[in-house]
């Protein structure tokens, strides 16, 4: 049993940091607008001056703070690294362990509208049944967890420091949930730590052919070619990004870490091309405020940097998201389909990786399944826990 405890932790930033931050905002040296129509080659100006406006008169980063002091916030050592998490316990007894792991370019921000719901259904309109105690950790290197201090934090270990940190709250069966880089972290739980699940679930799911596959496209319908078609072009136009981050993260790191702007841009465009965005785009699906506690995230601990620094540490393990994975999953594996997801990953495929037992084809959605649609996600999570349930 890991000998680290977890301390209460207070997100407090101070207030030089914010007085510089609005010191840059106000002083943002603004490049030309490319010729031809926007985000053709990436975020408008016009979009983020109105970000940059809102930022320095609409968004009230002490009121944000207070609504997330608001939940149980904690700081750990896991896997060698400082891991920020919050843990919302259920007031039903039985609740069902979960743990919530976020990827890039999000945080722990992506999940602070359904612990309510999940953690207290019947305050929400549910079932008790359906209570969860909810863990969302900040990845090590990400956020409050502050920059990686050693060298090698790859997904694996990410994977690792999350099972300390489950085993130090004393839950030693419970279900794990990711996306993105997320959706990694939890594959390694559901292969290394299987004795220790209940079950996973993903809103993006990794599952590729093997090179020695006599017929890779067996079993794919030909409406999952389409879609598959649909999402590479996609992810042929929108991963330029990864291959800096997978390559030299910390020549990256200068611009995102010296200027809000650029790093605001950096991920706000990624919400924009990887969501399946409503009527009135990034402002109607996720409002601003939400938006920029994420991006703050980043700002207020200088993690920019050692965020990207995942990729590169990822790729030279072999554990990135697009390098072959020779395992397999047996724990019970429940998948929300997304239909504007990058990853459209066949059922036959994952059908050969993971032990599907929950396969929900939703018809809204996009990359940040939570942030974006979170009342979808948390009806998903409870049917994939009742399914689990059935099992038993």
């Amino acid at each position: 049993m890991p000998d680290a405890t977890p301390q209460p932790f207070t997100i407090h930033v101070p207030d030089e940091v914010l007085d510089d931050l609005d010191r840059r905002l106000a002083s943002v040296r603004w490049p030309d607008q490319a010729p031809g129509e926007a985000w053709t080659f990436g975020i408008p100006v016009e979009v983020m001056r109105q970000v940059v406006s809102y930022w320095r008169d609409g968004y009230d980063w002490r009121a944000r703070e207070a609504a997330m002091n608001a939940w149980p916030n904690f700081v750990t050592t896991a896997a060698g690294e400082q891991v920020h998490f919050l843990h919302v316990r259920s007031p039903e007894p039985d609740a069902t362990p979960l743990v919530l792991t976020h990827g890039w370019p999000g945080s722990f921000v992506e999940f602070l509208d359904v612990l309510g719901p999940l953690s207290d259904p019947v305050a929400h309109g549910g079932d008790a049944a359906d209570a969860f105690h909810v863990v969302v950790p900040s990845m090590p290197g990400y956020g409050f967890s502050g920059p990686t201090v050693t060298e090698g934090v790859d997904s694996k270990r990410v994977a690792d420091a999350v099972a300390e940190l489950m085993a130090q709250l004393g839950y030693d069966r419970y279900v794990a949930q990711g996306g993105d880089w997320g959706a990694i972290v939890t594959r390694h739980l559901g292969e290394s730590y299987a004795d220790r699940l209940l079950g996973v679930h993903f809103n993006m799911l990794f599952a590729f052919p093997a090179a020695d596959d006599p017929d890779p496209m067996g079993g794919v319908t030909d409406a999952e070619l389409a879609r598959f078609g649909a999402a590479a072009e996609r992810i042929s136009d929108g991963t330029g990004y990864m291959a800096i981050q997978s390559t030299k993260p910390q020549t990256l790191s200068y611009g995102l870490t010296d200027s809000p702007t650029a790093l605001a841009a950096w991920i706000l465009e990624k919400f924009q091309v990887w969501s399946d965005l409503d009527e009135g785009g990034l402002e109607a699906t996720y409002g601003w405020d939400r938006l920029l506690d994420n991006v703050m995230a980043y700002w207020v601990t200088g993690t920019a940097g050692s965020a990207a620094r995942l990729y590169a540490e990822s790729r030279r393990a072999g554990t990135a998201a697009d390098q072959p994975w020779a395992g397999r999953v047996d724990v019970p594996t429940g998948y929300s389909h997304q239909p504007y997801e990058l990853m459209q990953t066949p059922r036959a495929w994952a059908d050969k990786k993971y032990r599907i037992v929950h396969w929900n084809e939703q018809e809204r959605g996009g990359h940040f399944a939570c942030m974006e649609r979170p009342e979808q996600f948390v009806a998903d999570l409870r049917e994939f826990n009742r399914v689990l349930a059935a099992l038993d």
